[in-house]
């Protein structure tokens, strides 16, 4: 059973950073991507960012490109999210995501990830 625990939420000010890690047990993880989704207050789960588990290749949404940083610490079975530049519009509840990585994966796509962690809440204060 895969079990992810996201940490690292909270109050911000705008500008400021957060890392946001995500805790995976019950597999080994190298043939999986990871990846953050976030959902806003009023809007749809959006996809922020993923990684590969054994190569490192990273994706980024374009609103988060530049400002969030994702990595893994394979000893660890941790996935970072390093977010820098905060804004308002970043608020949202922040979920890790796992998925087995197949030829025709869409690592941003939500449904392609099967198993989700409980969220973790950040609060951008403008």
């Amino acid at each position: 059973q895969v079990q992810l625990v996201e940490s690292g939420g909270g109050l911000v000010q705008a500008g400021g950073s957060l890392r946001l890690s995500c805790a995976a047990s019950g597999r080994t993880f190298s043939s999986y991507a990871m990846a953050w989704f976030r959902r806003a207050p009023g809007k749809e789960r959006a996809f922020v960012s993923a990684i590969s588990w054994s190569g490192g290749s990273t994706y980024y949404a374009d609103s988060v490109k530049g400002r969030f940083t994702i990595s893994r610490d394979i000893a660890k079975n941790t996935v970072y999210l390093q977010m820098n530049s905060l804004k308002p519009e970043d608020t949202a509840v922040y979920y890790c995501a796992a998925t087995v990585v197949g030829p025709a994966t869409r690592v941003d796509y939500g449904p392609s990830y099967g198993y989700w962690g409980r969220g973790t809440q950040v609060t951008v204060d403008s």
